[in-house]
């Protein structure tokens, strides 16, 4: 009798661990075949590459059927996984969405974030409230990208962005975080021992100017100012076009040629240093502070909503 019973054990075992593993499988595949790059899904879910990829190839071999095409460079569903995904993807968000909701009856919200930030918003919105933000909230992870250009969030698996409100497509939820801050044109002692300094914005036509491009159309950005109600866009040429505020002061400060960015604290302190000089400071213009969006369609994480608490800045205050 107890032979059968320890032997009736491990064949409920076996049938739990089966299923524990038919489960993993799964949640692989749907991870991979929505991100369709084994890279961005296992930052997902918290796994390696090789750990993903050893799960598709167990459930392909189970199932007796290739469900994901992949090349060096690109990954997608078959025939067969397209018709699987349809069927399990939505039992899969019923499932997050349930495991969110219990969420909230814990102490403390749990979990991972995910954010895409341009460098200066990092500076402006996470700097001030990291140290805090970790102490009254332990158990959430922020794993902070950063990038200047645009980004599809939800194609590269973020829970939220930061930009311009201007640049936030329309479809999503934005959340205010920064006040409005001005702009500023700046260069190096070096830069101004071999130039004029600018006295008005159509000066700059004549200087090395370091350029980037608009995020929405891609187009060189016209430096823009206002003074006494007037507002000028000037366009500028030099030697470079680059897409990191980082980059751009990178190079004021080697005296390549002027550049225009915020009035963040860190330039301020290259000013009072007397590694940089601003010029034209009687035309800053004031620009929109930075907004977190998000995707309208998906129900909120605790995580997302105990950031968004805490980042957020009163809009009566600033629209």
């Amino acid at each position: 009798m107890l032979y059968r019973m320890y032997y009736w054990l491990i064949f409920i075992n076996g049938i739990a661990n089966m299923r524990t593993n038919q489960l993993g499988e799964l949640t692989a595949f749907v991870a991979v075949a929505e991100e369709r790059n084994f890279r961005r899904a296992a930052a997902r879910l918290n796994l390696t590459a090789s750990t993903l990829s050893h799960s598709l190839r167990a459930l392909e071999e189970r199932l007796g059927v290739r469900l994901l095409n992949r090349t060096t460079r690109t990954v997608s569903p078959t025939a067969a996984g397209k018709a699987l995904l349809e069927r399990i993807a939505p039992a899969f968000s019923t499932i997050a969405e349930a495991v969110e909701e219990v969420n909230v009856f814990r102490q403390h919200p749990h979990g991972s974030l995910r954010i895409n930030s341009p460098r200066i918003a990092y500076q402006m919105v996470f700097m001030p409230i990291s140290k805090q933000f970790s102490h009254d909230f332990p158990d959430i992870t922020l794993e902070i990208s950063l990038n200047d250009s645009f980004v599809d969030i939800v194609k590269e698996g973020f829970d939220a962005g930061i930009r311009l409100r201007s640049d936030i497509p329309k479809d999503m939820n934005a959340v205010r975080v920064t006040q409005d801050f001005t702009a500023a044109v700046y260069g190096s002692p070096d830069y101004f021992r071999r130039f004029p300094l600018p006295r008005t914005p159509q000066d700059l036509q004549m200087h090395l100017c370091i350029g980037r491009r608009e995020i929405s159309s891609g187009n060189l950005y016209r430096w823009e100012f206002a003074k006494d109600g007037k507002r000028v866009a000037v366009s500028v040429e030099g030697p470079l076009i680059l897409d990191t505020v980082d980059m751009m002061i990178d190079v004021a400060l080697r005296g390549t040629g002027l550049v225009y960015a915020p009035d963040c604290e860190e330039n301020q302190q290259h000013v009072a240093a007397g590694r940089l000089v601003r010029v034209l400071a009687d035309w800053s213009p004031t620009v929109p502070g930075f907004y977190l969006y998000f995707p309208g369609h998906r129900q909120m994480p605790a995580a997302l909503n105990a950031l968004i608490e805490t980042v957020r800045v009163d809009a009566e205050l600033t629209d």
